[in-house]
């Protein structure tokens, strides 16, 4: 099946037209953040404070790219672990994050979240950082500098490759993989 090409950022339409499953192609611009970054974000939607990135219907990747060789965009970038997120992603589905990027497992709070505010998790290819690293055009530091590679960055993508793993209706593709092989 060919891969569905989607625009960032992304309207409820777009989040409700993907499913458990579906591998998507990403185009336009990203986010970067890990913990560290999270936790400031969180910390200013605590105070009221405004946010130093627009979150409407962003993405967020969870990376902490290696630094770009000459020539290059950016260096390795491949995904992080989207468990160390889970305490943070609610607020950030409320906050407008349409797509949050990683690999691994999610939390049952964080599948309601996106059910609750029409939102997707999707999974990169672990280990393939830097196969990944030549599908984002450019990357630029646009907040936290002083976290380094935890420093949030713009991405712009083109083609980028991920998996639909959690959908917006209560789907979980590694749930429904486990189903298909258990005995």
């Amino acid at each position: 099946m060919e891969p569905k090409r989607i625009q960032a950022p992304l309207t409820d339409e777009d989040v409700m037209s993907l499913k458990a499953g579906d591998n998507v192609l990403i185009n336009g611009v990203i986010f970067t953040a890990r913990d560290a970054a999270h936790k400031k974000l969180v910390e200013l939607m605590d105070q009221g404070e405004p946010l130093p990135i627009d979150l409407t219907g962003q993405f967020i990747y969870y990376v902490g790219p290696t630094p770009a060789k000459p020539g290059q965009a950016i260096g390795s970038a491949g995904p992080t672990t989207s468990g160390r997120m889970d305490a943070y992603t609610p607020r950030m589905l409320e906050h407008g994050m349409k797509a949050c990027i990683g690999k691994g497992l999610r939390s049952q709070v964080v599948k309601d979240a996106l059910q609750k505010h029409k939102g997707v998790y999707l999974a990169a290819v672990g280990g393939a950082g830097a196969l990944l690293s030549k599908k984002i055009k450019k990357s630029e530091v646009v907040a936290y500098p002083e976290l380094g590679a935890e420093a949030i960055h713009r991405l712009e993508v083109e083609d980028f490759p991920a998996t639909v793993i959690n959908d917006a209706y209560g789907n979980d593709l590694y749930a429904e993989g486990a189903k298909a092989y258990a005995r």
